[in-house]
């Protein structure tokens, strides 16, 4: 009898937990369909505001900007608040940044928009610190980067639809944006209704987070200090010393953590992961809408756009199942090096085969950010949440290589350009061969700093 019940309370957890991992894929794919809308976002601003590569930058720049300014504000958030309810206000302050771009649109300003899109990224920054660990730990250490790389594919099926369904819209006319935006507040608004009173499992792995992170706390202070002069920076329009603001202080964690070599180089192959992938898809737009490569329409262009995330999608299918078969960093390893193959036959051809091959580089970058990250965050224990903000805080890397390249574009040309995204797949096989390989201090004990 005594068997009985143990046998029906593991079964009872185990359909827990698949329920559990279905809700959270499906924020995987709303925080997805959300992110991918500023790729559509940048070339109708370029053109609506008469912006150059650079000042259009600050699209990405501001949404990513804001995963390095909220990403320890949200580490404390999932402390006080516990990765459930930690979920709920990640949906609700989403929501919220959706809805400011009724009055952005209204008012036909930039930077009205760009405020809209700091506050949304916010609310997705403590979506990821809660959401992306609650995965990780819903079974055995040996299948987590599995079931990160399934619900990265539920992320990469949001960012394939949404340039189908939206690009004409978008990318037409600014004033429409107020229509899908307000459409997805209502969505936020309703899943975060659905988190606060459905029961999830309690997860012990997890729970001794609550009473760690003092050197979070020693740091925030610091943080803090740096992200007033950013957006101080900001506001005088001083992009390039804003951009050196947020390296300097990204830095100064990264050094916090320096006895954990693997989580450190692990932020930064996820730094570079989020630059290489997001600024990649920033300029596809205007990539294909040039006379030399594709010359199509931007709303075309656009939808386009989707085979990208499309090759994502299907990358990550893919991923999922060999990655049961093969080790996870060699997997990687490959990834990145035929990721940096295809975009130096893009950038040195033309037409077709120029637009195919940047396209191809989304299959290859599929499977990166699950097993980055797990490969980041493995051996922390207690500080797991600590490192997973941490590591979140890399995807700061989705403004400032944007920023690059386009700096680039402007100096160099928009093809030329994509050799920077380059650079970043070359690190990023440096770590999966090299760089993810134990412990700066073998005598630390886990979880110590």
């Amino acid at each position: 009898m005594a068997d009985e019940n143990i046998d029906k309370i593991n079964t009872l957890e185990t359909e827990a937990n698949m329920f559990t991992f279905v809700a959270l894929a499906s924020l995987f794919f709303m925080w997805g369909f959300i992110t991918v809308l500023n790729d559509l976002l940048i070339p109708a601003f370029k053109a609506s505001f008469d912006l150059t590569y650079t000042q259009a930058s600050l699209v990405q720049f501001c949404f990513f900007g804001a995963y390095f300014i909220v990403s320890p504000l949200a580490d404390l958030v999932v402390k006080k608040m516990g990765y459930q309810m930690g979920i709920v206000a990640g949906l609700l302050t989403t929501a919220g940044g959706a809805l400011l771009f009724f009055p952005a649109a209204s008012a036909n300003q930039y930077v009205l928009f760009l405020g809209a899109l700091a506050v949304l990224a916010g609310g997705i920054t403590i979506l990821q610190v809660a959401a992306n660990p609650y995965v990780a730990a819903l079974g055995s250490e040996e299948t987590a980067a599995v079931r990160l790389t399934a619900v990265q594919t539920c992320n990469s099926l949001g960012v394939t639809v949404a340039p189908l369904l939206l690009a004409g819209l978008i990318i037409g006319s600014v004033a429409d944006v107020q229509t899908p935006y307000l459409m997805m507040a209502g969505v936020l608004v309703a899943a975060a209704i659905f988190f606060r009173t459905t029961t999830l499992p309690t997860l012990s792995d997890l729970e001794g987070d609550v009473d760690q992170g003092q050197n979070l706390w020693t740091s925030l202070p610091v943080h803090l200090g740096f992200s007033v002069l950013i957006i101080l920076a900001m506001v005088a329009d001083q992009l390039f010393v804003a951009s050196m603001l947020v390296l300097i202080a990204f830095a100064s964690r990264l050094y916090a953590m320096r006895q954990h070599r693997s989580m450190i180089f692990g932020a930064l192959a996820i730094f570079l992961y989020v630059g290489g992938e997001v600024s990649i898809g920033s300029w596809l737009v205007n990539y294909f809408a040039e006379e030399a490569i594709g010359g199509l329409d931007e709303t075309v262009a656009g939808q386009m756009l989707g085979l990208y995330w499309g090759a994502a999608f299907i990358g990550r299918i893919v991923g999922s199942i060999a990655m049961n078969f093969v080790e996870a960093k060699k997997y990687l390893a490959g990834s990145a090096l035929l990721a940096v193959f295809m975009i130096l036959i893009s950038v040195n051809s033309s037409g077709e085969l120029a637009m195919y091959s940047i396209i191809s580089v989304g299959f290859f970058n599929s499977i990166m950010f699950p097993t980055i990250f797990t490969m980041a965050v493995k051996g922390l224990g207690p500080l797991t949440s600590t490192g997973s903000g941490l590591v979140c805080q890399g995807i700061v890397g989705g403004a400032l290589v944007t920023v690059l390249q386009a700096a680039a574009a402007d100096s160099i040309g928009i093809q030329a350009s994509f050799l920077v995204p380059m650079l970043c797949y070359i690190y990023i096989g440096w770590y999966a061969l090299s760089g993810s390989q134990g412990s700066m201090d073998d005598e630390t004990e886990p979880g110590a700093i």
